[in-house]
């Protein structure tokens, strides 16, 4: 049954504060089904290898189930629900590590569901909801979490406007039809719809990140022209870039909650099958206390994970700042979880956690990748502090 014909007649069932719904309790249950199945650990270290670092075939089967659509509204070819439904595909992604240009994706649309005129609305949206990727390109050189802070430009020409500058961190940006730049233009932060078209090869090159299973590029803006129909509306600028904000750290906190289950998972079965002096090794105090407080941490983590999802369904876009405020501290609580889990998984593993082919170590760089990503836990604990006392 395709995720439209089911989405209608669901009811709210509460776990705590936790808030799942049931449509995210399904989700959960089909994603995780898939996922499983589509990227064991062998898979995802041969697609470490490829240039891409995703298997399209597989991509092209997400498309199929909706995924791309989920928070998108039928007028545009989507499912119609919130970013709420989205958290559980993602949290699945993270757990199997199952790189693809998804995340990336959810992103450029939500921005032009907030930001963008009618018409790039109309012509963009079903196609994402169909299945092609898009990204977007925020960040530069200057390391900055705030994405007003930004040098690049925009100068108004004859037929439109030519663009200049250097982005960086552009996730996926092979894969995407559409990308949605960030541009000063007469002083003022801008938002523009590009074609990937429009973009010479020659004008970006693939950085070298941390985390080996992700892609992320480089892009030269210099001369590339676009016309008047690719800014996105200017009205909106500010909330755009807020829900890019929210959204993005919403939906990092997933994947790492996912992977930290996953790296709890690799651990334990470690513990029951390596021995020392004749026992095993998780029978040993200085093992099994950790590993407890690793799960303790991991639960955490998801409670606010989905806590955050709840506020971010109910409240995008915000009334007030509760939305915010839960996403901001599940970004906190899911990066320590990861970051501890990985930590002792390697400490665990003696001298092969330290290699590469230990997979503790593709956790490990997740941990530090996604963290540093829209903000790390320093920054996210000034803003709650602002926001809370």
């Amino acid at each position: 049954m395709c995720l439209a014909c089911q989405k209608h007649g669901r009811l709210m069932r509460n776990f705590g504060d936790m808030g799942i719904t049931e449509f995210q309790l399904d989700l959960m249950d089909g994603a995780q089904r898939f996922v499983r199945e589509k990227s064991p650990m062998a898979s995802v270290r041969a697609a470490m290898e490829t240039e891409s670092g995703y298997n399209k075939n597989i991509w092209a089967e997400m498309g199929a189930l909706g995924w791309l659509g989920i928070a998108i509204p039928e007028k545009f070819g989507g499912i119609g629900l919130s970013m709420g439904e989205v958290v559980p595909v993602v949290e699945a992604l993270g757990r199997y590590m199952l790189h693809s240009p998804f995340g990336a994706t959810v992103l450029a649309a939500q921005a032009l569901l907030v930001g963008g005129t009618e018409n790039q609305k109309a012509n963009i949206l079903p196609k994402i909801s169909a299945g092609q990727a898009a990204t977007l390109a925020l960040s530069e050189h200057n390391g900055d979490w705030d994405l007003r802070a930004i040098d690049a430009t925009a100068t108004q020409t004859g037929s439109g406007y030519t663009l200049s500058g250097t982005k960086t961190f552009v996730q996926d940006l092979p894969a995407a039809q559409t990308i949605i730049v960030s541009v000063k233009l007469d002083g003022h932060v801008r938002l523009f719809v590009i074609n990937a078209d429009a973009i010479p090869v020659d004008h970006w090159r693939r950085e070298r990140i941390i985390d080996d299973i992700k892609r992320s590029y480089e892009l030269t803006l210099d001369g590339i022209t676009v016309p008047k129909s690719s800014l996105m509306d200017i009205d909106r600028t500010d909330a755009a870039l807020e829900c890019i904000h929210v959204s993005a750290n919403l939906l990092a906190s997933a994947e790492i909650t996912g992977a930290a289950q996953a790296t709890i998972d690799y651990t334990v079965e470690y513990l029951k099958t390596r021995k020392q002096f004749g026992k095993l090794i998780g029978s040993f105090q200085a093992l099994k206390h950790p590993i407890v407080d690793d799960y303790m941490e991991y639960e955490k983590a998801r409670s606010l994970l989905y806590a955050a999802a709840n506020s971010f369904t109910k409240q995008w876009p915000p009334s007030d700042k509760k939305g915010e405020i839960a996403v901001r501290m599940t970004k906190v609580q899911s990066g320590k979880a990861l970051s501890f889990a990985a930590d002792r998984s390697i400490q665990f593993h003696g001298g092969f956690g330290f290699t590469y082919d230990c997979d503790a170590q593709l956790y490990r760089r997740r941990a530090i990748w996604l963290t540093s990503q829209f903000g790390d836990g320093q920054y996210h604990k000034k803003k709650l502090a602002d926001l809370i006392l």
